[in-house]
């Protein structure tokens, strides 16, 4: 696209982009739909409760639901908070570039690296999903032994996964265009689905809405009581609510980015909570047995089936597969736009091949390929892991509440210091209330990452034997990323940080 080719709306997006020392070089061509779909997909209101929904009831029981409004509440802070930058600085790979302008370079550099983790492994997470689906629609789909081995299940996975995740990578390399037109188509199945979902439900409750009250015993004997237990199973919603940044991550690929991007990451957010959080609870009063052993291994799935019936219920796990999909293609298509995002600024290894823009497809290719290498790796090295389910998605989800502390915490500190502008008349502001909601966004972060890192043997060693280093597993996995990759960045890449000559926006528009 050439320059006269360009929306009208173009010049002020590219204009805000040069204020951050950047060319425009990725094609814009997202409408407001596709990032809508961009920050929802990530979400996935079907893949998340799905997934997830077997790990809260176990945990927690019916009263789990709960989890989810809190979950909401405090998410809702940090999305508004993201707004707020996002209608300043719609740009490629958001938290990194965030953080970085406002905490400094050495904040923004192990931002974009935990984020940049945490995308690989949140890719390989989401991917291990088709497992819990696939195989209950058919014994086809169980392709290593019958799933009835103690391993079957994990090694079975890391095939379906790593085929998804193939798709992707191909799916990405293909351009931005190919990737929106497959979300959108997705996610507006999603959405169909989880709506249709929520009232095959209604036509099948066996229970009123009190169920949410219902403990089943769960904490009894604890030190903490049901409060410790419920603090175990919330993690099945915080889980969930997390990727709305997204929306914002493909600002540089976006039409009228600064306006579009604030409002595609609240409805998205809103929309996960009050479509997901109505499956939850008709769910809940609709199957025929709460305390079928079923509903704490297989979750919705068995609702689903055990409710609706075979047909209907494999018509709707066909469409969680493809919520499945398309969260994966979203998921890897933000980590592509945050690794370009720190390669242009040579913040990773390789910076400029990693930075390379492809010109015909007009997308960064080489990180797309590392990415879902990586991705694979992480499955592959896992194969005969039972507990693989939970423990790369808590490592997963416990980095990115960290990545979004260090962009929140330095927000904080540049409003106390009354250095925080906002992006001006006629884009989304706070006003007075971007103080107190920022504060109650690092206040629910830092809440947030110490309850997903606790050592807690439900999460972290749920069978076999108890092994303390299995336990503390997230801490040291954490601790050795956000340690190993500081000390490499501050011995190493530091020295050579700074935007490429090749990205560097014109002398005249920068200044």
């Amino acid at each position: 696209m050439t320059a006269t080719d360009r929306p009208s709306n173009a010049t002020t997006d590219d204009e805000a982009l040069a204020e951050l020392g950047y060319k425009p070089e990725l094609k814009r061509t997202l409408g407001n739909f596709h990032t809508f779909a961009a920050g929802i997909s990530y979400i996935s209101i079907l893949t998340g409760t799905f997934q997830l929904f077997y790990f809260g009831i176990s945990n927690g029981g019916p009263a789990y639901w709960w989890s989810w409004p809190m979950v909401f509440a405090g998410q809702l802070m940090v999305a508004l908070s993201f707004c707020e930058l996002a209608a300043r600085y719609p740009v490629a790979g958001s938290v990194y570039n965030w953080s970085k302008r406002l905490g400094g370079p050495h904040v923004g550099w192990l931002a974009g690296w935990m984020m940049t983790c945490a995308t690989v492994v949140s890719l390989s997470a989401v991917a291990l999903a088709y497992q819990l689906t696939l195989p209950q629609i058919s014994s086809t789909f169980q392709f290593v032994g019958d799933g009835s081995g103690t391993t079957d299940a994990a090694a079975n996975a890391v095939l379906l996964g790593s085929a998804l995740i193939v798709f992707t990578t191909l799916v990405n390399a293909f351009g931005v265009k190919l990737m929106a037109r497959i979300n959108s188509a997705g996610v507006f199945i999603e959405l169909v689905a989880a709506i249709v979902l929520i009232f095959l439900f209604a036509a099948h409750f066996h229970r009123g809405p009190a169920v949410v009250m219902d403990t089943q015993g769960h904490g009894a004997g604890q030190s903490l009581g049901y409060f410790g237990a419920f603090l175990t199973a919330s993690l099945a919603s915080a889980y969930v609510m997390y990727g709305f940044d997204t929306a914002s991550s493909l600002g540089e690929e976006s039409l009228n980015p600064a306006r579009n991007a604030p409002r595609a990451i609240l409805r998205a957010l809103i929309a996960s909570f009050v479509i997901g959080g109505l499956i939850l609870l008709f769910a809940l009063m609709a199957v025929p047995d709460l305390n079928a052993k079923q509903l704490s291994v297989d979750g919705l799935q068995y609702v689903v089936l055990s409710t609706l019936g075979p047909d209907v219920g494999q018509a709707v796990l066909w469409c969680v597969v493809i919520a499945i999909t398309v969260c994966a293609l979203s998921v890897h298509t933000a980590g592509v736009r945050l690794a370009f995002a720190m390669a242009r600024d040579n913040n990773l290894p390789g910076g400029p091949a990693m930075a390379r823009v492809n010109r015909r497809t007009q997308t960064p290719i080489l990180p797309t390929v590392i990415i879902g290498l990586l991705a694979i790796a992480i499955l592959v090295v896992n194969i005969n892991q039972p507990q693989i389910f939970s423990v790369v998605t808590s490592i997963a989800i416990i980095m990115i509440y960290v990545a979004y502390l260090l962009v929140t915490s330095p927000m904080l500190v540049q409003r106390l210091r009354g250095n925080w502008h906002g992006a001006g008349p006629g884009r989304f502001s706070l006003g007075r209330l971007g103080l107190p909601v920022n504060l109650l966004a690092v206040l629910w972060g830092i809440a947030m990452s110490v309850n997903l890192m606790w050592p807690r043997a439900a999460v972290y060693n749920a069978s076999g034997p108890q092994h303390w280093y299995l336990r503390w597993g997230a801490v040291l996995f954490v601790g050795a990323v956000a340690l190993g990759g500081f000390t490499y960045y501050w011995f190493v890449q530091r020295h050579r940080t700074g935007v490429l000559a090749e990205h560097q926006a014109a002398p005249a528009k920068a200044a």
